[in-house]
């Protein structure tokens, strides 16, 4: 399974479930490489059958609905959708 990694300012364990089609998701990894913040990303529809219902069902777990873009932060936020103020807030 690839997990991909930014490099940048720790701020925390930060991961993004995104889909590589999705302009939410895009606008989200772009807002994460403008403030420079460390990150992990898993484009969901890059993963095998297996991959995908593993991650989904992790994802879950902080977003039932399994909507994109989710970006947990210390395994305690959860940001569901691309929100700008959400997310610099939860990186202070």
């Amino acid at each position: 399974m690839q997990i991909n990694h930014v490099d940048g300012k720790n701020k925390g364990k930060v991961i993004l479930y995104a889909l590589s089609t999705c302009v939410w998701c895009r606008k989200t990894k772009n807002l994460l490489n403008t403030l420079g913040v460390e990150y992990s990303y898993i484009d969901m529809d890059k993963l095998s059958h297996d991959d995908k219902k593993r991650i989904l069902d992790e994802m879950a777990k902080f977003n039932p609905a399994c909507t994109f873009p989710t970006m947990i932060v210390d395994d305690d936020i959860c940001i569901r959708g691309y929100k700008e103020d959400n997310i610099k807030k939860a990186l202070e």
